[in-house]
């Protein structure tokens, strides 16, 4: 195992839940620090919508 590998290791742990609040809660219950973010698809996943938001953002960056 490398030392960066054993450093890593031997720090506490942090970590940040993109999803579901209840993995958060989980592991703020074994006391590991957590940041929960809220995060979601872009156009709620809605491929179309999506596409258009696309076009968007290529008008505006060639403006």
């Amino acid at each position: 195992m490398s030392e960066a590998t054993k450093k890593l290791f031997n720090n506490p742990i942090k970590v940040i839940n993109v999803g579901l609040p209840s993995f958060a809660q989980d592991l703020k219950t074994q006391g590991i620090e957590v940041v929960n973010l809220d995060w979601r698809p872009p156009a709620g996943g809605n491929l179309r919508l999506l596409s258009l938001l696309d076009v968007i953002k290529r008008w505006q960056a060639d403006a």
